[in-house]
């Protein structure tokens, strides 16, 4: 059986490298990007490069790096639909269990004083990332969606409780992390809409 696999790229790095270590422990395999996989190693643990697993290097400075179908393909393959898993298979994909992304800081930068740029405020619009929690909140079934480190601890004794086997987060459980992760994105759109309207 393959190991878990846990995707892991975020702005705010609390608790990051205490999250990957306590994974690590249990067997899964951690697939990562730029500054967040930069931190996991530096504390010691081994990460594989989504730029591996995609075949393709990250580009326009990190513009486009996890939209590929290596990533959403991992994260969207439904686990009970033969067609699925066959599709994942002849690709040579495999299946991502959790994902753990929060976003660029798009409203403390619009916040700043002096204002900055329009150029530099847009550089803060995230698109891979609410991409991928979208992708993982839509299959909850299958995939552990984490947005803040304040969920980590839960999630993380959960999984200790089950000797690490993804199955041991239960279903009502990531139907509400589904539900914040939703909620995080629809509150970062709003901001993004709201200062563009403001701005434009």
């Amino acid at each position: 059986m393959e190991r878990p696999r846990a995707l892991i790229s975020v702005w705010d790095k609390t608790g990051i490298e205490e999250l990957a270590k306590s994974l690590n422990s249990m067997d899964w395999e951690i697939l990562s990007t730029g500054g967040t996989a930069s931190k996991i190693r530096a504390s010691g643990i081994e990460v594989t490069d989504v730029s591996e697993v995609t075949q393709h290097p990250e580009i326009f400075d990190g513009r486009v790096k996890t939209l590929h179908p290596a990533v959403h393909g991992g994260i969207l393959a439904r686990r009970n639909f033969e067609n699925d898993m066959e599709t994942l298979s002849e690709l040579g994909y495999s299946g991502i269990d959790l994902v753990c992304v929060n976003l660029y800081p798009f409203e403390d930068t619009a916040a700043r004083e002096p204002p900055v740029s329009d150029q530099e405020l847009i550089e803060m619009i995230d698109i891979g990332g609410p991409t991928m929690v979208r992708s993982a909140a839509k299959n909850y079934e299958d995939v552990i969606i984490i947005t803040s480190p304040n969920q980590y601890k839960n999630i993380l004794g959960a999984l200790f409780e089950s000797n690490g086997k993804p199955s041991g987060i239960d279903i009502q459980t990531r139907m509400s992390l589904a539900v914040s992760a939703f909620q995080s994105t629809a509150s970062y759109d709003s901001a993004v809409y709201n200062e563009l309207c403001r701005r434009f």
